[in-house]
């Protein structure tokens, strides 16, 4: 029998051969440097923000050199398949502006290289598994459950490696004919590689981030096809990216422990290795120890934790981008008018230990990229995150529409915008008190002045005399000046830090309970433009509720 006959046995009804699948995907067309990189996921439906960071560097990367980004989806580990995963995965990322040039697509695949989904390749597997088997490169494997938990207990008691390789591996010698047998028997099998490496030998390699590398040979006979027919992550992986052409492998550097097997993988089967970039995790401190973002211990893992929040897609994407680079803050900074897309990431620049997640610093940059939208753009924003998580807030966004346009425009279009938003969860939170809806049963936040005659005697002073809905800004704040004159307070600070005992008090004290009585809260935007858009009548109705309290 030769050993095509033998490989048709073991892989029967496979259609092409491996040289079909080469010729059927030729090298791609794209100029010198261009990387062709991925992103491939299981379809499980979710994206956390580990998942994102790589996939906005594979992006980023391919699109910075004229290359290519694809979606592959791999789905060879059915039971994590979920319904509706693949779409779910797709418009997560879409939300990101992460957009692939092919692959998988909720209207089918886009691109020549096709399938984009592992379990739609199952032929293709077949051919180069057959190549192995060919080659004396892979066997059959009968092994059951039973027979690997008794050799790691050997394994155990001998204190050996844990794996099948060398003398562990039963079925590695086995004739033609004692497959056959098993075969003819019913015995289940499935298809192993048939390792050249050696453990205590090393091999050089080097990480696009991590730098240079000597790692052990691969000796362990991995599986590359399992009993249903369907690859393993590493055999697939390995074929895949071959001809689909990748350059360059950008994962997380869980992944690294898994670089001799690959490489060996690659060379095994007679392909060009491709170049890999293992991503640092993001991390955490927890209670004085890093360790790596979970999804399963810790709730920013989530990308719904970032939109349950409303913080912006784009702040998270320039988040990253500093995690990615640390320079590129500094470029920001000297490039104020450019696109943050124009920023061109470096692999040499990226991380090489775990970058710890800094929450305070995305909420910070949150805060700045808001602070630069048009008043309009914030309304709009901050509607359509009501109107998922705040039913009742959307319907006051919408009945004042202009109203509260005017609302968010307040210290916005100027050199120095205030910042009081930091994502669009918060925006209740921050301009309630401005709807007459929500200002029931204020808490009032009287600070340095509580005590009521006084507040009384400032308030109806005020409004009796010199209160004037006409007033610009520079009258308003006169006047606020004579009524402080008026009730023994200094008009200015540099007075009443020279003679403090002069006075009761400054003419911060005096606006202080001014806005209190109209807002309830201590801190606000400018009060002159509260004052504005709030209006004589109103103004009335809550200095009254104010001095009812």
């Amino acid at each position: 029998m030769t050993r095509e006959e033998y490989a048709d046995i073991l892989l029967p009804n496979v259609k092409h051969d491996s040289a079909y699948y080469e010729k059927l995907y030729p090298e791609r067309d794209l100029k010198e440097g261009a990387i062709v990189t991925r992103y491939a996921p299981s379809p499980t439906g979710f994206i956390h923000i580990g998942a994102l960071y790589s996939a906005f560097i594979a992006s980023k990367m391919a699109k910075q050199t004229d290359g290519v980004f694809f979606l592959r989806i791999e789905d060879t580990d059915q039971k994590r398949t979920v319904d509706d995963g693949v779409n779910k995965i797709i418009d997560d990322l879409e939300k990101f502006d992460i957009k692939f040039d092919e692959g998988v697509t909720p209207s089918g695949d886009k691109g020549h290289y096709g399938p984009y989904t592992q379990s739609e390749r199952k032929d293709i597997y077949h051919a180069f598994a057959k190549k192995l088997i060919i080659e004396d490169k892979a066997y059959p494997c009968f092994c059951t459950e039973e027979d690997s938990k008794k050799d790691k207990e050997k394994q155990e008691k001998y204190k050996d490696r844990i794996g099948y390789y060398g003398r562990w591996a039963r079925c590695r010698h086995l004739t033609m004919e004692e497959v056959l047998e098993k075969i003819n028997n019913g015995e289940k099998y499935i298809i192993r590689l048939k390792s050249n490496g050696n453990f205590n030998r090393k091999f050089k390699f080097k990480d696009l981030i991590k730098g240079k590398s000597d790692l052990p040979e691969n000796d362990m006979d991995i599986p590359i096809i399992k009993s249903d027919g369907l690859p393993t992550y590493h055999f697939a992986h390995a074929v895949d990216d071959h001809l689909m052409h990748t350059t360059h492998v950008i994962r997380g550097d869980e992944w690294f422990s898994s670089i001799p097997i690959h490489t060996q993988l690659f060379v095994m089967l007679g392909f060009k290795v491709p170049k890999y970039a293992h991503i640092s995790p993001l991390m955490v401190d927890d209670n004085g120890t890093r360790r790596k973002l979970s999804k399963r211990k810790d709730k920013e893992a989530a990308i719904s934790f970032y939109h349950e929040k409303g913080i912006p897609n784009e702040a998270i994407m320039l988040y990253l981008e500093t995690v990615a680079n640390s320079n590129f803050e500094m470029w920001m900074e000297q490039n104020k008018d450019k696109d943050p897309n124009e920023f061109e990431l470096d692999f040499k620049k990226m991380s090489t230990g775990g970058t710890l997640f800094d929450y305070d610093k995305l909420i910070n940059i949150s805060k700045n990229y808001i602070s630069k939208l048009k008043a309009e753009e914030v309304y709009d924003l901050a509607l359509n995150h009501a109107k998922i998580y705040d039913k009742d807030f959307s319907l006051l966004l919408e009945k004042y529409k202009d109203y509260s346009i005017q609302i968010f425009n307040i210290e916005r279009e100027q050199k120095k915008p205030r910042k009081d938003i930091a994502y669009f969860g918060d925006v209740k939170n921050q301009m309630w008190y401005m709807y007459d809806e929500l200002f029931n049963t204020p808490t009032y936040e009287w600070q340095n002045i509580t005590d009521k005659k006084e507040i009384e005697l400032i308030l109806n002073t005020y409004l009796n005399e010199y209160y004037n809905m006409d007033d610009d800004k520079d009258n308003w704040f006169k006047h606020i000046q004579e009524l402080a004159e008026k009730l023994g307070y200094a008009s200015n600070m540099k007075d009443y830090k020279e003679n403090p005992n002069n006075y009761k008090g400054n003419i911060t004290d005096i606006s202080m309970v001014i806005r209190v009585a109209l807002t309830s809260k201590s801190m606000t935007p400018d009060l002159f433009e509260i004052m504005r858009l709030l209006g004589s009548e109103r103004i009335k109705e809550r200095v009254k509720k104010a001095l009812q309290s």
